[in-house]
């Protein structure tokens, strides 16, 4: 892990990947609530304001969760699908030395980080699930490759009840942080070392950063390299949505499905039945429309573009000296 973290290192120098997830949206499971600092100090903001020459807990610029929890979690959100190549995550170190004599080492290990379209951990991709670091070898910065498109960067935690872990563990879960970095593209559809190429498939929403391979379609379109359009029953997102019901007007079949909520005309065959108030409906829009069967020799489709966040150091067991970690686990 460590030739990892050196090459990711040598990688920020040389690609102009950027940090999107700067001042985005937070949330954290439980924050940690103090009778003597404002609860500012331990905001999961502070995560993301790109502060972090301070390691302490009580300097403002780390996201710390309360003490005695079993789960721990954080995400943010880029408040949009992003093409991720790297993530990088500096720890809570009470700015003393690391490794097994700092207690902060027991809280990380067994940690989990995953990239998602939701904030639910298990709808996506596991970019990192740690199962051999040691208190002595893990890193007080992590770099986790990950080139994956996601709205979400999650980071979580767990010490389950009645659960048997490595004597090393902490008894309890800890997502105490002080910074997170995403390094990717800041604008949908291009991907390269400085995201200035557009994705080579036409119709692709995003792609690889890397390899400019398509991983998402625009809506309405599917199939590998996304030339494949939704047929006339399906729209949206990989043409997962179903159309709305259909009615044969003088053999014109009128799909009031919405395709980016714009309606779809076309010549069909005969073949679907309406209620008399859905009849109503749609002999309504052909009105409108003004349709004229007899000029159209086929399908005709019109979708709308889309337009594509020292007393003080004792209460959070803010340690200033190694031996001070003795008998932590």
């Amino acid at each position: 892990m460590l030739h990892l973290s050196l090459l990711l290192a040598v990688l920020h120098i040389i690609h102009g990947h950027e940090n999107i997830v700067l001042n985005k949206p937070t949330h954290q499971s439980n924050a940690y609530m103090s009778a003597v600092y404002a609860p500012a100090t331990f905001d999961s903001s502070n995560a993301v304001d790109g502060l972090k020459t301070n390691l302490s807990a009580l300097r403002g610029q780390c996201a710390i969760l309360g003490d005695g929890q079993k789960s721990a979690i954080r995400w943010v959100n880029l408040t949009s699908v992003h093409s991720i190549h790297d993530i990088r995550i500096y720890y809570r170190t009470d700015n003393v030395p690391w490794g097994h004599s700092n207690g902060h080492t027991a809280r990380i290990l067994g940690f989990y980080v995953y990239v998602s379209n939701t904030t639910d951990r298990q709808d996506d991709y596991l970019c990192f699930h740690d199962t051999n670091y040691t208190r002595a070898d893990i890193p007080a910065v992590i770099d986790i490759l990950c080139p994956v498109h996601g709205q979400f960067v999650i980071y979580y935690n767990e010490r389950p009840q009645n659960s048997s872990y490595h004597t090393q563990y902490s008894q309890d879960a800890h997502a105490d942080l002080c910074e997170v970095e995403v390094n990717g593209c800041k604008k949908t559809g291009y991907y390269g070392s400085n995201c200035s190429l557009p994705c080579p498939d036409t119709n692709c929403r995003y792609c690889h950063i890397e390899t400019g391979a398509c991983q998402g379609c625009k809506p309405g379109y599917q199939g590998h390299q996304c030339k494949i359009q939704c047929d006339n029953r399906s729209y949206g997102y990989y043409c997962l949505e179903n159309c709305g019901a259909c009615l044969v007007l003088s053999n014109v079949i009128i799909s009031m499905g919405h395709v980016l909520g714009v309606v779809t005309l076309g010549m069909k065959g005969n073949s679907v039945q309406l209620k008399e108030d859905q009849r109503e409906t749609y002999e309504t829009e052909v009105q409108r429309k003004q349709f004229d069967q007899s000029r159209r020799t086929g399908p005709i489709q019109h979708f709308a573009e889309s337009n594509d966040s020292d007393n003080k150091y004792h209460e959070l067991g803010e340690l200033s000296l190694p031996s001070d970690y003795e008998g932590l686990r």
